[in-house]
């Protein structure tokens, strides 16, 4: 699998040149699943948020599902251990991308367990992985206290398919808890590297081979040492 783990989408030229050269084909010619299931563990989130993801209404330039994609649909990772495996496997097979939103990470690491799509994942070595926020952290080994709404008093962990975490949304206008002096105070817990990545930044991850791509502002903390 191809990732493109954003802090807000596809948000740049620079990124969404990214995304067409993993998908190794325009955007109009590719399929998309977009997986909103991050949202409900996220006590800030709602059925309306939901839907600006879903219906990528958040702000007036499209950064998802709006993108222009021959086709879309909504994969909802809850609804899946209830029906058959031989009827959605070939939904996701068949999807060039998916589109998977933020909201709560370790929600969405059970989730993805308990659906079977993190087992599916080794097998979609073409799919285009395309996270946003909380759909690129739950990629990470662990995402940190302070980026756990859902059980508090649970763990941290999640799927670590990288090696590295991600602190999102780095100095977004109005958000004090978001600033670079918070994702500095963030890492030391981590202990492995991290970056902190605005919404003009993405990570991409193609063959173990690690890119960032930007536009904006972003920091590698506790980078290793030679």
């Amino acid at each position: 699998m191809k990732l493109l783990l954003t802090s807000g989408g596809i948000r740049n030229d620079s990124i969404r040149d990214a995304l067409v050269g993993m998908l190794g084909k325009p955007i109009s010619e590719s399929r998309a699943l977009f997986i909103p299931t991050a949202q409900w563990g996220q006590p800030m989130c709602s059925p309306e948020s939901v839907w600006q993801a879903t219906s990528d209404s958040w702000s007036e330039e499209p950064s998802s599902t709006g993108l222009g994609w021959k086709s879309i649909g909504v994969l909802e990772l809850t609804a899946l251990p209830s029906i058959p495996e031989d009827r959605w496997v070939p939904w996701v097979r068949a999807a060039d991308v998916l589109l998977v939103d933020g909201g709560e990470a370790v929600f969405l690491a059970k989730w993805m367990r308990d659906s079977g799509l993190a087992a599916l994942l080794p097998e979609l070595t073409d799919t285009v992985w395309v996270g946003m926020s909380a759909g690129s952290m739950v990629m990470t080994p662990r995402v940190g206290r302070e980026f756990v709404d859902w059980q508090p008093g649970g763990t941290d962990e999640t799927l670590g398919l990288v090696d590295f975490s991600i602190f999102p949304h780095l100095d977004y206008p109005g958000w004090t808890e978001n600033t670079t002096e918070a994702a500095r105070r963030w890492a030391p817990q981590i202990g492995g590297p991290a970056y902190a990545i605005d919404d003009q930044t993405a990570i991409s991850v193609v063959d173990g081979r690690v890119d960032v791509v930007s536009e904006g502002h972003w920091e590698l903390l506790n980078a290793p040492t030679s």
